[in-house]
């Protein structure tokens, strides 16, 4: 499976953005992470088949995840954005069978908040 995630760019604090992920085969489950320059990668938002979402406490109330299954896709909707949102996005996916599990990993995306 490969993951093509766009959508990225400059937007001022307050601003909003939306990121689409499209996945090229069917995966179980969808996220989003984000890095800072020198610093882990950490999970923001996630999304299984169902549509059932969850999100980091930082972003709760401004952002939302939610998915096409009919296209692979998953979007990260991003309203007030704040200087601390400034990472690179990445889009991740796991595929789930009987025999096991596999994770995903899309290019990264990248955001920046400033006036």
């Amino acid at each position: 499976v490969q993951l093509q995630a766009s959508g990225g760019g400059l937007v001022q604090p307050g601003g909003s953005l939306r990121l689409p992920c499209v996945a090229s085969g069917s995966v179980n489950v969808m996220a989003w992470y984000r890095q800072y320059p020198g610093e882990q990668r950490e999970w923001v938002a996630v999304i299984n088949s169902g549509g059932a979402p969850n999100y980091v406490d930082s972003v709760k109330g401004r952002f939302t995840i939610s998915r096409d299954n009919a296209k692979n896709t998953v979007y990260l909707q991003m309203n007030s954005l704040k200087p601390e949102d400034t990472a690179v996005y990445y889009c991740k996916a796991v595929r789930v069978r009987a025999r096991g599990s596999w994770h995903y990993w899309g290019q990264g995306t990248e955001v920046t908040v400033s006036s």
